[in-house]
């Protein structure tokens, strides 16, 4: 099963307007885009019943106590634990692709509703619910994407992995307001193929120009 993206190349940094939040020179940071990635695939194995998609930040920090902090760095060698972002299940086996921004143009504050999603599927609950709890302003149901937003004093460059599931199965059975751990569990002994590409994101200007150093 091959599978790409229009939009950032595989291993390459992703453009700031697939971001929840990008750089900016007197805030530090500022809401961005959030604009879901194009994607798309081919090769779809015999026998597959839908399509699931799950993106996911394999560089969240596992304690919160120095993200975000003036004179605090979150150290590089803190354990890291994954960050949900989008979790898209039942989609057509006969879909071949999603377009830039089809399912997520923007910011919504307490989160977009779900899980009921365009083409017949279905959207979980991303990981920024846990995160904007304890906000007035913003806590919520975060359904469907919601883009980086890596903590801007981290000491590391983000990574973004987003993996195409081939399912034997019409509908994954997981209701309501369901986690990607969640629907990853209902996955298993049901996955016939997967692909995935990756893209890097950071909000450090010092992580930027790194980059930038080395022609990523």
């Amino acid at each position: 099963m091959q599978f790409w993206s229009d939009s950032f190349e595989d291993g390459g940094s992703i453009p700031a307007k697939f971001a929840f939040c990008k750089m900016d020179p007197r805030a530090r940071v500022v809401l961005s885009d959030n604009k879901n990635p194009h994607l798309g695939w081919r090769d779809a194995p015999p026998g597959t019943k839908s399509l699931a998609l799950i993106c996911s930040d394999r560089d969240a920090p596992s304690q919160g106590d120095d993200v975000n902090q003036l004179g605090r760095k979150v150290p590089a060698d803190l354990p890291r634990v994954d960050f949900f972002h989008w979790i898209l299940l039942d989609l057509p086996p006969d879909m071949l692709a999603i377009a830039e921004g089809e399912f997520c143009d923007g910011v919504l504050a307490r989160g977009k509703p779900g899980p009921e999603a365009l083409r017949g599927a279905r959207q979980g609950i991303n990981d920024y619910t846990g995160w904007f709890a304890a906000d007035q302003d913003m806590s919520g149901d975060y359904y469907g994407y919601d883009g980086p937003c890596p903590p801007w004093n981290d000491s590391i460059v983000h990574h973004y992995t987003f993996t195409l599931y081939a399912l034997d199965l019409v509908h994954l059975p997981v209701e309501g307001a369901f986690t990607g751990q969640q629907a990853l569990a209902a996955m298993d002994g049901h996955i016939l193929a997967q692909a995935s590409i990756s893209g890097s994101y950071t909000l450090s200007p010092g992580l930027v120009a790194q980059q930038a150093g080395q022609g990523q």
